[in-house]
């Protein structure tokens, strides 16, 4: 059984953490490092959907659950999806009061726990579940969460995961989620992925013109993958 505490535990982890620093540091203006990782995410996150057949969004119901501001919703507009057919899930208030804030009033912004959320069965074409995983620390929770998403998304469709494969030895608040456990996790999944994302700490510390260079022949420091997990039609 999974543990009912497990999104509060979530909440308290997060008010620990340095809200302004990590503002900065995921910040595109000021970090050339979260600008790069954002760009090499795009470009995998279409080329997963065009091998799986999709090349326009504006059709599709596409649920993220934590949303945080807003940033990949942003993204999901200007990749074509329709504000009216984007949802955004998000457990932290102030969170979803800044997605509100910049996104289209169309974009419907949901608080509270995700697994919770009033979503209809095999509603979705995509959930998006970017650094979820990793920040579920009790295992089954993590399962039960995967379950939800899974029963949202449409024959056809699938969850698009975007999470760190590797623990971060200087964060125990979060733990790494590999291909594996993805798996294990939605074990009736097509699974397609690919690993990307530069190391942060190292990226942060190279020269702008440096980091794309470096992600592509320092395949082993890459930290992230993005996982595409099809439900069959």
């Amino acid at each position: 059984m999974s543990d009912p505490t497990e999104p509060q535990a979530v909440q308290a982890r997060y008010a620990r953490r340095d809200a302004a620093q990590d503002a900065l540091r995921y910040q595109l203006m000021a970090s050339a490092s979260a600008l790069q990782a954002q760009q090499e995410r795009l470009r995998a996150m279409v080329r997963l959907w065009s091998a799986h057949g999709w090349t326009d969004l504006a059709d599709k119901s596409i649920t993220e659950v934590g949303c945080g501001s807003g940033g990949n919703l942003q993204d999901l507009l200007r990749l074509g999806a329709s504000p009216a057919r984007l949802q955004g899930l998000e457990l932290i208030a102030e969170r979803a009061a800044q997605a509100r804030g910049i996104l289209p009033s169309a974009v419907r912004i949901t608080e509270g726990d995700a697994t919770l959320a009033p979503v209809a069965e095999g509603s979705q074409h995509t959930v998006l579940a970017f650094t979820l995983f990793s920040s579920l620390l009790d295992p089954a929770f993590r399962q039960h969460m995967a379950d939800v998403l899974w029963r949202w998304v449409a024959p056809g469709g699938g969850v698009l995961v975007y999470d760190f494969i590797v623990d971060n030895p200087r964060n125990p608040d979060v733990r790494g989620v590999p291909l594996a456990e993805l798996h294990r996790l939605f074990s009736r999944a097509q699974v397609q992925s690919r690993r990307i994302t530069l190391a942060p700490p190292i990226a942060r510390r190279l020269p702008a013109v440096c980091i794309g260079p470096a992600s592509a022949l320092l395949y082993p420091l890459r930290t992230h993958r993005v996982t595409w997990l099809a439900r069959p039609a």
